[in-house]
Formats: structure tokens, sequence, C-alpha cells
């Protein structure tokens, strides 16, 4: 593929990398050669993009030619609109308040070399105004008032500006960018295919139909295709590159087996097996977690010969678990011994072994979602109103406490950190670390390998960003088993 970097004037970008033919606006425009060129990419780095300017025809000729301009005519329209500032932190959400969590400043001026932030402190807003604006160079304004963060104003920049000190700088961002192309562009002709295995007949699923529906856009967005496939399609497995359950897991049970047959065939899956056999088994985490030293309550494995200590070593109420349930299913609060005897027999029938646990009463359970092996969001779920769990069962209708999205900046260091030790005990997938606190001390109660995503819950802080950190995972893995590696 032929690079071009448009410049007003030659000198306007100085720096010379492989690859990359340096000319002027007005020889691209004018010359018949350029206009026969084929397989074009086209940096427009002009000083401006006025209407009916030079900057403004490069693109607007590169779009007739069939060349791929950076920015195309529709990105120049975008960035000359009275709406700019509002119709970008709209759809930036609450991903600015997240990124400036930490910032003791109350103005901060982003410079954005092609996706790069020049002081590296925000990188990932500045990725996403890159993918929003798709310009070379831009200047962005934050100021923080009553308490929140507001884009101000925001404008293209120019080459020819950039300071002595972040020309090394921007050139590297540069040649980074060019290798992110050139992954994209030498991967297989056809998209990346990904499955999102979802059960509509089930009520009780990870994320419901609108999450499922961002997580399709997002991996659009990313280059990939994304596409919802039911228990009835299992057989088309093999057409797809990644694999992302949506759907309760359990060894026992279809998600595990397809999670297996995936993975054989060399696909990206999450959940993997291997996180569906741990995660589901209450008896494996408490004694994987109690190895590693991770906090957790009270704790004590249950079978027929010490069914008599439990009351002595946990006291009363405490809390039975059968060792696979899932959404609050399976986990009972004792109150008497006598309901105690009843319902751990109950239980014992069903799994040789059974967990009981010491009873913390907390308004809420931590909720930390960790994914390749970093935070992703952070929630309080809290109890369902007049219950101990934050799911109600009922006889015929199941009732939820309401759920809290923080942005990770805005827990506790130390919920965190255990969450993040505990998640990667598992492995590097997708994981839902629940814990309780107790004054300053914090507990694990579980690690969940399916989290909840839902709509209007855990997306709260991030909104669609927390979609596309998700696919970006799967694309960066699926460009890495063709033989890619994304810098």
């Amino acid at each position: 593929m032929n690079i071009l970097f448009v410049v007003s004037r030659e000198q306007d970008w100085p720096n010379d990398i492989p690859g990359v033919t340096v000319i002027p606006a007005q020889t691209y425009l004018m010359d018949p050669a350029y206009g026969d060129m084929r397989s074009t990419k086209v940096f427009n780095l002009c000083r401006t993009y006025r209407y009916q300017s030079k900057g403004y025809y490069v693109s607007l000729l590169a779009e007739a030619r069939g060349h791929r301009p950076l920015p195309d005519a529709e990105a120049m329209k975008d960035l000359h609109s009275e709406t700019l500032v509002q119709d970008v932190s709209d759809r930036l959400g609450n991903l600015i308040d997240c990124s400036f969590s930490r910032t003791t400043e109350d103005v901060v001026d982003l410079n954005i070399y092609f996706g790069r932030d020049a002081d590296g402190l925000h990188q990932h807003l500045s990725e996403q105004l890159f993918k929003l604006l798709r310009t070379p160079v831009l200047h962005a304004r934050f100021e923080r008032a009553n308490g929140q963060w507001h884009l101000c104003s925001i404008h293209a920049g120019s080459v020819y500006d950039i300071p002595a000190h972040q020309q090394e700088l921007a050139t590297q961002a540069v040649i980074e960018h060019l290798k992110e192309q050139k992954i994209h562009t030498s991967t297989a002709s056809r998209k990346p295919l990904l499955a999102i295995l979802h059960d509509p007949t089930r009520s009780e699923t990870p994320s419901n139909p609108e999450a499922i529906r961002k997580f399709i856009d997002a991996a659009e967005l990313l280059g990939m295709s994304g596409e919802v496939i039911t228990p009835k399609d299992t057989r088309r497995l093999t057409e797809f590159d990644a694999l992302f359950i949506r759907d309760t897991t359990n060894v026992d049970h279809y998600t595990y087996q397809i999670s297996r047959q995936a993975t054989a065939a060399g696909m990206v899956v999450i959940d993997d097996p291997d996180s569906i056999l741990r995660c589901t088994n209450k008896i494996y985490l408490d004694e994987l977690l109690t190895r590693h030293h991770i906090p957790t309550p009270r704790t004590m494995v249950v079978h027929q010969g010490n069914v008599d200590k439990i009351v002595a070593k946990l006291g009363l109420p405490c809390i039975l678990k059968q060792p696979d349930g899932a959404f609050s299913l399976g986990v009972v609060k004792i109150e008497s011994e006598q309901d105690l005897l009843v319902k751990v027999n109950e239980l014992l029938q069903q799994s040789e072994l059974v967990l009981a646990q010491e009873y913390l009463p907390t308004q809420f359970d931590w909720r930390i979602g960790v994914f390749d092996q970093r935070a992703l969001f952070v929630c309080k779920y809290y109890m369902a109103p007049g219950h101990w769990q934050i799911i109600k069962h009922e006889r015929h209708r199941t009732s939820e406490g309401r759920t809290e999205a923080l942005s990770v900046g805005e827990a506790p260091d130390d919920v965190v950190k255990i969450a993040l030790q505990a998640a990667n005990l598992i492995g590097d997938g997708f994981y839902g670390v629940d814990l309780k606190q107790i004054g300053a001390q914090y507990y694990v109660i579980e690690i969940n390998d399916n989290p909840n995503v839902d709509a209007g819950n855990e997306d709260a802080v991030l909104g669609d960003a927390l979609y596309r950190e998700v696919m970006g995972v799967f694309r960066k893995r699926i460009d890495s088993r063709k033989g890619n590696t994304t810098p």
C-alpha cells in the first residue's frame, strides 16, 4: 500500500519514516500521477481543514480517487460542527470523569498525536477521541466544575505546530499507528467472526438484550462481525474465530461442553473451560483462596462427619452454600441448629461436600469486574429490599437490589488489589470478584467466571467504552492467534 503524508509545505513534516512519502498539498491535488494511484492511504496533515481550503480538498479528492484519507470529509465536517463539544461529550459519557478521577488539577489540556496522549496520562481517553474524530492532531481542554469534569473545547491541530520537544514522540506515535494499520490490512480478507452465546429463553443470564446489542456494535467498531447464537446453533461453532459466552455457565451444562469444543478448535474463548471449572465450584475456590492467603470469611468444608462442628466454629446465623450454585441460588442462611441439620442433610444428598461460612451482614457487596488481568469496572450490589442477599428468589418472582457503578479510581485501593489477586489465580479471562467490607477489612466471597454486564448497571460509568474494552481484548487475541501482534 502507498502511504502519503500530504502537508501544506514540505518542511511541515521533517521526519523521515520508512515507507512514507511526504508531498505538498498542491502536488497531490494537481499531479495526475497521484490521481492514478491505487491502494493508497492519505494522511492529510495540512495546516487547516477549513471549508474549501487545500486541506479540505485533499481529503475530498482522496475519497473521489478511492484513496483512504485521514481525516475524511465527514470527519472534517464534524470538526466544524457547532455542536461538536456536546456531541463528543455525549459519546464519551462517563469516560471523562473516570479518566480524571485521580487528577488534582481543575484544567487539563490534552495534545493527541495519532491517538497518543503526549503526556501519557490519559491514553484511553485520547484513543477514544482519535477514533471518534479520526484526525491526526487533536487538542482538547477539560475542566472540572461542581465536582464534575467537562469537555470545554476540542479542535484539530497541525503537525507544523508540534513543539520541538514533542517531535520525537509524535513520530513514534505515527510509527505505532502505521504498524496497527498494517496489522488490520494484513489479516484475512474477511472480518474476524465473533459468536455470542446467549439463550433468550432463560430468565437469568449475564447480559440483558441491550447489552448484547452493544457488544455487537462494539465488535463492529473494532473490525469484527458479532453474531448471537443460541444452543441450537452450536453446530456452526467452527465458523467463528471467537466465542463469548453470555449464558449462565456450569460444568454440568451445555455451556461447558461448547467452551471445550471451541477451545479444542483453536478459537478465542471467554469463558474458557478451565475458568468455568474453577469458578463454578465453591469448594475449589475456597481451597485456592486459602492456599494463597486471600482474605475470606471464616469457612469450613462440611461433610457427613463434621456437621456437629459447624456451630462451634462459625456460630449462628451462618451460610450454607451448594458448591455449584449461581445467581444466589443454592445459598441459604441458617438461623437455628434445627434448620441447620435439615438443610445441610439436603445439600449433602446432592454433593458429598458443602461449604459453610460465617454470616457477614452488609448493605452491599463489592463487585470488581476483571478482564485480561486488569480491573475493568466496579459496582456496589445492594441487598434486595428486606433480604440478606442481592437477589431474592420467591415462588413466582425474583427481586434484586439496586446496582451502583463507580469508576475504578473511586473504589478503595485494597478492594481492587485483593480482587485482582484473586481473579489472577484463575486465569486471564473475564471475572467478577465479589467482596464484603467490614470496617476496613475486605473479604472475597466468590469469583464468578461470567460476570454480569447489563446495560444501565455495570456500564453506568464507562458507557459504550466498557463494551469496546471487552471487544478489544477479543480482537487482540484473535490477531495473536493469526500470528499478528498488536503493538
